[in-house]
């Protein structure tokens, strides 16, 4: 009976966490943030940047907060927050660290995008940038991505001549393989066309004019004189 009991909790307990992780999951899955596919991007310093930030949330918001934050090795200060309506309205700027930057987003046709443009540039702005979003209508669930701003004197150019030597041995190779198939191919071709002909020449050499038995090819006998 202890055995049985002891299972019959286990059971319930198995099937509560479960039902709990199936409600949990659309909840921690529906409110997301983006900030782009590249974790790092570069900009020369004394230009502007654009720090890209979208969010998404499959059961809409109201009141959306969000915020840019800027971290490095020994700061952390909040450069802009604000406040998104709801889906009709364009988010607005409380409160604004530095007057470099400037709210590029939108979040009318259902764009969601709450990017920040951070002009003139300097070395110190390097850093991690953090869009942080927390929607009320999700019972205040939250998100955020990270971007790395490295700001350099200048870009380096990527060197991509071993990209096209790669690039062009490879089109050369499959350019060779389809010229080898297309050939064999013609081959075949030729060679089957040539021993059609042979095999017609064979039929046609082998009839003779006589064909007095009816049969073509066969040779008819020499019948005898008609004694009197």
């Amino acid at each position: 009976m202890s055995r049985a009991g002891d299972r019959g909790k286990t059971l319930a307990r198995w099937l509560g966490t479960g039902l709990l992780g199936l409600f949990l999951l659309p909840m921690s899955m529906s409110l997301e943030v983006s900030v782009g596919k590249a974790t790092t991007i570069y900009a020369i310093n004394g230009s502007a940047i654009l720090l890209p930030c979208t969010f998404s949330s499959c059961f809409g918001f109201e009141n959306l907060y969000f915020r840019w934050s800027y971290n490095n090795s020994d700061t952390y200060r909040i450069l802009i927050d604000g406040i998104v309506k709801n889906e009709k309205s364009d988010p607005k700027v409380r409160v604004k660290d530095d007057d470099r930057i400037t709210l590029e987003g939108s979040t009318k046709e259902k764009m969601n995008n709450i990017s920040i443009l951070l002009s003139d540039l300097e070395f110190s702005d390097t850093g991690k940038y953090t869009c942080f979003v927390r929607n009320p209508k999700e019972k205040d669930l939250n998100n955020s991505a990270t971007i790395f701003l490295q700001v350099v004197d200048k870009l380096e150019e990527v060197d991509n001549t071993v990209t096209l030597i790669i690039l062009a041995v490879v089109g050369g190779v499959i350019g060779l393989l389809v010229f080898i198939l297309l050939l064999k191919k013609l081959i075949t071709f030729i060679l089957k066309k040539t021993r059609e002909k042979k095999k017609e020449c064979l039929v046609s050499s082998s009839g003779n004019d006589n064909t007095e038995n009816g049969l073509p090819g066969s040779k008819a006998e020499e019948k005898p004189p008609t004694k009197v």
